[in-house]
């Protein structure tokens, strides 16, 4: 038997608090108690509440809205368990910003996502534990051990909870491809690629097109995350011009940046899957979105790291 000094602790950052409960109920654990605070010239502090010496942490903390801020306050976590004395300290991203800066496409930029994992390495983290990159990649950029979960059993659970006549599932370009792969096996359902274009980063798809035939079918979108919801919704619209006879989406992360409900709203998507990575979205969701909870499997990672358990086996190929 485990001494309870020895069960791990779970606490969570400002961005986090409502997954972090819902892991700590399938856990059967409290949240660590701690407490952060933002003073008037936008400085943040961060405190734990209670003793961690020698115990194994993680610290839930989605990197968004506000993201820089969001980032830094991770960062003050990770250290500031460090410096109590935790035996190790796991960082749990449910969504980790700026994954899209993942290389040097462009002459004189930023590799974002490496400067972020450089930044968490520095302040002390033993470990990662995130969900859906949107480079796997990414991985390599970290030196401490990394575990990508993946979100489609929940995503696939609730869409085949629908019993969709003849679905298929569409990849919304090339590069997700092997991901959105995934979703189709577990629905049993044929694949089909939207092929499309971006000018610039003004989230603006310009030009679009169709591989694979959806008429007559009921299509279902999957993409990693969605901030304005434009590559969705113009593929929405492509789909119902072939034929398709509904249009639903399923997304990991659900962003959300503003106007994006307005434009769900209008769009002819019937329903926009999303997790509960994403809590502190700047408008309420729409009645298109339905929230799936990811809290069991992120409580299972972490139950498996602590006993040094597989978490491969969590996803079967």
């Amino acid at each position: 038997m485990r001494r309870e000094a020895d069960e791990p602790l779970v606490f969570g950052g400002s961005t986090s608090p409502r997954l972090t409960e819902a892991i700590c109920r399938e856990l059967d654990a409290p949240v660590g108690a701690n407490e952060t605070m933002r003073f008037p010239d936008g400085n943040l502090f961060v405190r734990v509440l209670e003793n961690v010496r020698g115990r194994s942490v993680f610290i839930v903390q989605s990197t968004v809205f506000p993201t820089n801020a969001s980032f830094m306050e991770l960062l003050f976590w990770i250290d500031a368990l460090k410096r109590a004395s935790a035996d190790s300290v796991t960082a749990v991203v449910p969504y980790f910003s700026y994954a899209k800066g993942d290389k040097k496409d462009e002459p004189r930029v930023s590799i974002r996502a490496r400067v972020c994992a450089d930044a968490i390495e520095a302040a002390g983290v033993d470990r990662v534990v995130t969900m859906d990159l949107h480079a796997p990649q990414i991985q390599g950029f970290f030196r401490v051990p990394v575990d990508d979960l993946y979100g489609e059993a929940a995503l696939c659970e609730a869409i085949g909870g629908e019993e969709l006549a003849a679905p298929v599932v569409v990849a919304p370009d090339a590069g997700s491809v092997k991901r959105v792969r995934r979703f189709a096996r577990r629905l049993r359902a044929p694949l089909a690629i939207a092929d499309k274009e971006r000018a610039g980063h003004d989230q603006q798809v310009v030009e679009h097109g169709l591989l694979g035939d959806v008429k007559g079918k009921d299509a279902v979108i999957v993409d990693d995350f969605t901030v304005s919801g434009a590559t969705l919704f113009e593929a929405a619209r492509e789909l119902m011009a072939q034929g398709a006879r509904s249009v639903r989406a399923a997304v990991t992360h659900g962003v959300f940046g503003p106007g994006c409900m307005e434009a769900l709203e209008a769009s002819p998507v019937e329903c926009l899957y999303c997790t509960d990575t994403i809590e502190t979205q700047p408008e309420p969701h729409g009645r298109k979105v339905q929230v799936v909870s990811v809290a069991p499997l992120f409580a299972e990672a972490i139950r498996r790291i602590d006993r040094r358990e597989s978490i491969s086996s969590l996803f079967p190929s």
